[in-house]
This record gives C-alpha cells, structure tokens and sequence, in this order.
C-alpha cells in the first residue's frame, strides 16, 4: 500500500529553492520521495521522530548531507513533507 505525499505550497517553495541550490541531487531528492511514498520505513531513508521543539516530526535522509523533515500521519496513510535541506536548515 502505498502512502500519499501532500505536499503544501510552502513545502513546495522550500523544495523549489533546494534544487536551485543543489542540482546535482536532483535524482536522489526524487529518489527519496518515491521510496517514502512505497515504503516510509525503508532502511536507507533512516526515518526517525524528531525531538524538542521538532516534537511530532520525523526526518529521512536524502543523502548522508540532506534532510527532509515531514509529519507521518500513519492513520491517514498521508506523509507531509515540511523542510528539506542540509542538518542546519532543517533543524
């Protein structure tokens, strides 16, 4: 069963800006949604809650560089990405 991606337009922006800024990853950024979308759980995206003041959030990894952080919503079978970028920008 595969998960839905809901992406909103201010996630959208952020995307947007982080593949001007990081061409060259381009295929790993598509790569990651598509693996999230199949299987959020996938070892190599390394899924995990997030806390403090990111309580309630996850993050994958794009890449050992790259974050996306999103809230899961397993109930709904929905994933919403919030931020993507390097460890400083999302976190």
């Amino acid at each position: 069963m595969n998960f839905e991606l809901v992406f909103t337009e201010q996630y959208s922006r952020r995307a947007c800006k982080f593949l001007k800024q990081h061409p060259q990853i381009r295929q790993q950024y598509l790569k990651t949604l598509q693996l999230l979308q199949a299987n959020p759980f996938h070892p190599s995206l390394r899924l995990h809650p997030l806390h403090g003041k990111f309580e309630g959030l996850h993050s994958v990894s794009i890449n050992l560089s790259y974050r996306i952080t999103l809230e899961l919503l397993i109930q709904g079978q929905q994933i919403i990405p919030v931020n993507v970028g390097d460890h400083n920008t999302v976190y």
